[in-house]
C-alpha cells in the first residue's frame, strides 16, 4: 500500500497535464492555465518527495 500514494499523484499529474493542454487549446484564460499547471507541478512534485528515502 506505500507505493499506492505515489503513483496515484502521478496519475493525477497526468490528468491535469491534460485538462492543461486542453484548456490552452480551447483558449482559456492564463490564469485557469497557470493554475492547472501549478497543481500538476505540484502532484509531480508531492509524489517524487514521497518516494525518497529517508522518510521513516
Amino acid at each position: 500500500m506505500d507505493s499506492f500514494l505515489p503513483v496515484a499523484l502521478f496519475a493525477l499529474a497526468g490528468v491535469l497535464v491534460g485538462g492543461v493542454w486542453s484548456l490552452h487549446r480551447q483558449g482559456a484564460g492564463r490564469g485557469a492555465v497557470g493554475l492547472a499547471a501549478g497543481l500538476a507541478l505540484l502532484a509531480v512534485a508531492a509524489g517524487v518527495f514521497w518516494l525518497l528515502p529517508g522518510g521513516d
